[in-house]
This record gives structure tokens, C-alpha cells and sequence, in this order.
């Protein structure tokens, strides 16, 4: 079951299966959420330009954000949010010594997002265990920015979750640091004994280069809390800025058991690889003439 508050502006509060708990919604930033970090004048600092969705720094575990939720629809297994995010920061404040460059609380990007439970066209476990969520980000027309690092999506689990793995194109896991790192392979995160996990896998690329995204895994040791994500790097040509509108990216969370998560994540690849080799093969009509692509 996946919850959401206006607490968190309609960031994923909860999520919970077999009667546990996968998100440590502590303060605005603990949540299943999406986030944006740009460049100003061509310098990129963690946190300095961050639009968040669930709320910003200074909300700590507060009962409020500085997002603010435009519209929530939800029916069934279905979620659909629009939210108007603010910055991580707010003017005044630092990340490792670098201050905030936005000079307001809230941003003028937009966060839209659907979420669906489940995946009715696949096979078990993949249908009951795989959550599909669209994510759109926004970038204003009148800001100038030449990267991003769009953290489609993130979460962050309780301390039981400490057992980190990546997970081959063959289906097999092979066992992770708790980082902090950062690579190509699909990340899982569970309990040590292996019943209770969730992974992450995008079928998508950069809208800019074309690139794959990555996925990241941390433990924060002061925390006590575990984070998987997964992130588009956006590079615009040089001499260029970011071209302004949506940014879409589809990624697919799974949530079970290891071995639910490890097949449900290997099923979807699989698909994906299907449907990317029908795509090839098929003819393209142009003017009443078929000819291969």
C-alpha cells in the first residue's frame, strides 16, 4: 500500500507490504520522492539549486512543506499528483560551504507524477510486485541552466534495510558496499535475511545525449537510514542552455521479497528488450512504401 500526506506535498509518505515498512519519512527529504539540481552560470553544487518535492530543509519533521500540492487524483491503484516544488535551501543557507543560489523558498518547477501498482500484462511475480511511476519535471522558460541532475526518483528506508546489490542483465545479484557509489546496474536494497526488499530499474535515457541512467546507493551512518536512486543526467550542447519544457522519465520500482524484486526487475528488462527489438525489425510507411528502418 503507498500513501501519500500534505505533509510531504504528495511525495510518497508510505509505502508498506506484508506488513512492513520500506520508507523512512522522517523529516522533508526521507520520502520516495523526485528532485532537480542545476547549474547556475555554469557551476553546479550538491543542493545549491534544488527543487524538491516534498519540501525543503529548513521543514525539518515539521506538519508542513514549502511545496506546495496544485492537485491529487487517486483511485484504486492509481496515483496522480501535481506539485510545485521548493528549493532544498533556502537563500542564506549552505551545503559544504557553497551557498544557495535560488534567491526565493519556492521554485517555479513543477513536479507531475502518476503511479501505478502493479504491472496486469506481465507474468508473476511481476505483476503484483512492480510499481510503475511517470515522472515529469518542468524547467521554467526564463531560467538559463546547461546541466541537471534529475533524480527521477529516490528512497530512503529504514536501518533494517542495510544489504545492497546490483543486479546483472542475466537476472544474477551480486553484492554492493553501502557506499556511497554509483553505477549502471540496476540497485536492490533489503534486510539482511533477504525477505523484505526493494530495487530500482529505469528502461529511459537523457533527453540530451541519450545516456542511460544511473543508480546510486548510500548508507548514513548518523541517520541510520539507506537510500537507492535512480538519475538522468541532462548536458545541453555546448554554447547552449537546457531547452526549457517537461522532462519525462518512466522508472519502475519492485518491492517484495529479494527474489521477487531480483525477477520482477529482470522480467521488465526483458520485456523492454522485446519491445526495443520489434521496434528495429518493424517497417516504416512513408508515402504507401515500406522500407526497413
Amino acid at each position: 500500500m503507498i500513501t501519500t500526506t500534505s505533509r510531504v506535498a504528495g511525495a510518497i509518505h508510505s509505502l508498506t507490504w506484508n506488513g512492513a515498512e520500506f520508507i523512512d519519512s522522517h523529516d522533508h527529504g526521507r520520502q520516495m520522492q523526485s528532485a532537480v539540481n542545476l547549474d547556475v552560470d555554469g557551476t553546479l553544487f550538491d543542493e545549491t539549486f534544488n527543487p524538491t518535492e516534498a519540501g525543503c530543509e529548513r521543514d525539518m519533521a515539521g506538519p508542513t512543506s514549502t511545496s506546495r500540492l496544485l492537485w491529487l487524483a487517486a483511485d484504486g491503484r492509481e496515483l496522480a499528483t501535481v506539485n510545485r516544488m521548493a528549493f532544498w535551501l533556502r537563500p542564506g543557507q549552505q551545503s559544504d560551504g557553497h551557498p544557495a543560489k535560488n534567491t526565493a523558498a519556492l521554485s517555479n518547477h513543477l513536479l507531475e507524477k502518476r503511479v501505478h501498482i502493479g504491472a496486469p500484462d506481465m507474468p508473476l511475480p511481476a505483476r503484483d510486485h512492480a510499481i510503475c511511476y511517470d515522472v515529469a519535471f518542468t524547467l521554467p522558460a526564463y531560467e538559463r541552466h546547461t546541466r541537471g541532475t534529475f533524480e527521477a526518483l529516490t528512497g530512503y528506508m529504514p536501518p533494517a534495510f542495510r544489504t545492497f546489490h546490483t543486479l546483472a542483465s542475466d537476472g544474477s545479484l551480486a553484492p554492493l558496499s553501502d557506499g556511497p557509489g554509483e553505477q549502471s546496474l540496476p540497485v536492490i536494497i533489503s534486510t539482511a535475511d533477504g525477505d523484505f526488499a526493494m530495487g530500482v530499474w529505469s528502461p529511459g535515457s537523457t533527453h540530451t545525449t541519450g545516456k542511460p541512467p544511473t543508480y546510486g546507493r548510500f548508507w548514513f551512518d548518523h541517520a541510520k537510514v539507506s537510500k537507492w536512486n535512480c538519475v538522468f543526467r541532462e548536458l545541453a550542447p555546448a554554447g547552449q542552455d537546457l531547452s526549457p519544457g517537461l522532462y519525462r522519465y518512466r522508472v519502475w520500482v519492485a518491492v517484495g521479497t529479494r527474489d521477487h524484486v531480483a525477477e520482477t526487475l529482470t522480467l521488465l528488462r526483458s520485456r523492454q528488450a522485446g519491445d526495443d527489438s520489434q521496434r528495429k525489425r518493424a517497417p516504416e510507411r512513408v508515402a504507401g512504401i515500406d522500407r526497413p528502418r
